[in-house]
């Protein structure tokens, strides 16, 4: 809170700023150089009201309040899914909730959770926030018109902290870890590795295995299984999603969670750096002057070949995936390959 006395001094001056230049959130804690978390902290006894730990027992309560809106992002994008959760399953640590909300969640990352009213253009706005220890939001969940109100009072009245005092304290991050070197990487056998595969759960464990970057990974690939291609693709394929009716799952995500979305695509939109899906039910927003790769990767599993087209940040990070709609035990759909082989030409960039 450097610069202002009290938290009720951030919150007033955390507002103006919003106010004055029309500021969402986490662009308004931005400019003011704090976290989200610390902004909506400020406001506990105003506007927001401090959730108890575990947090994930919260969590798994969400199936009582009916229709929401769910929202997960990191800096480049953000994935909206509107729907009914399901059963949430899991542990303290890992959860997954499946349906039309489709989660795949690390509560060990969630660190501070917020009930929070706020007053917009379009009426009263009730959200649950949830943050790690860094202040970022790693997810929302927003009440819709058809949100059981009752049964969410409920869940803040019997899941609010016995400590409602102002401000939050978050840990800074640590510098990122730099890659390693390519030439302490055995690349022969990670590609021996990488064919062998026989599901795309295990790619991740691939890359602890060898100490490799997804970045590396997608560099270093066995021939023909992972090619960059131009940002302009991105836009390519979601056109050509929508307009042939094919079927996608979209995955965006962050340290906290990962977001799915299954189905057909309908609406996109370009407004300035944003492509967005613009669909009842999902939006997608996609920040495409911060991809700073696109690559179409090819991984071998028990039911074939499984293509994704991959978007990666600067630091290379994973911004989004994108599939065609499949499920375990069948192969993948040949539309989705038959819209990946249109994306792919000799102006590429190779692997």
């Amino acid at each position: 809170m450097t610069g202002y006395a009290t938290p009720q001094d951030l919150h007033k001056a955390f507002h103006a700023l919003k106010a004055e230049r029309r500021l969402r959130n986490r662009d308004a804690a931005q400019a003011m150089g704090i976290t989200e978390c610390e902004a909506i902290a400020s406001g506990v006894g105003v506007d927001a009201v401090r959730l108890a730990a575990p947090l994930d027992a919260l969590f798994r309560r969400m199936p009582e309040l009916g229709e929401v809106m769910v929202l997960t992002r990191n800096e480049a994008a953000v994935h909206e899914k509107t729907g009914r959760f399901e059963q949430v399953s899991g542990d303290a640590k890992v959860g997954l909730t499946l349906g039309v909300i489709d989660l795949r969640i690390f509560f060990g990352r969630w660190a501070h959770g917020y009930a929070v009213v706020e007053q917009t253009p379009r009426g009263e706005s009730r959200s649950f926030q949830f943050f790690d220890a860094h202040g970022e939001a790693v997810h929302k969940v927003y009440s819709r018109a058809d949100t059981r109100l009752d049964a969410w009072d409920t869940l803040v009245r019997e899941h609010a902290d016995s400590n409602q005092s102002p401000g939050e304290t978050v840990v800074a991050k640590d510098a990122p870890v730099a890659e390693k070197p390519a030439e302490q990487i055995d690349v022969e056998r990670f590609r021996q590795d990488w064919l062998a595969m026989k599901d795309t759960h295990e790619f991740f464990p691939l890359l602890g295995r060898h100490g490799v970057s997804r970045r590396q990974a997608l560099q270093f690939a066995p021939a023909g299984h992972a090619e960059r291609i131009g940002n302009e693709r991105i836009q390519q394929m979601l056109d050509s999603a929508a307009r042939d009716g094919t079927s996608i799952m979209c995955f965006v995500g962050n340290p906290g969670m990962i977001q799915i979305h299954t189905g057909p695509v309908h609406r996109i939109e370009v407004m300035g750096p944003w492509l967005n899906v613009l669909d009842p039910g999902f939006n997608l927003h996609l920040r495409t002057d911060l991809v700073e790769q696109a690559w179409i990767v090819r991984k071998p599993t028990s039911d074939g070949v499984v293509t994704s087209v991959e978007l990666l940040d600067a630091a290379g990070e994973t911004i989004a995936l994108f599939f065609g709609e499949r499920k375990p035990g069948k192969p993948e759909r040949e539309d989705w390959r038959a819209l990946v082989a249109t994306l792919s030409s000799p102006a590429s960039l190779a692997a």
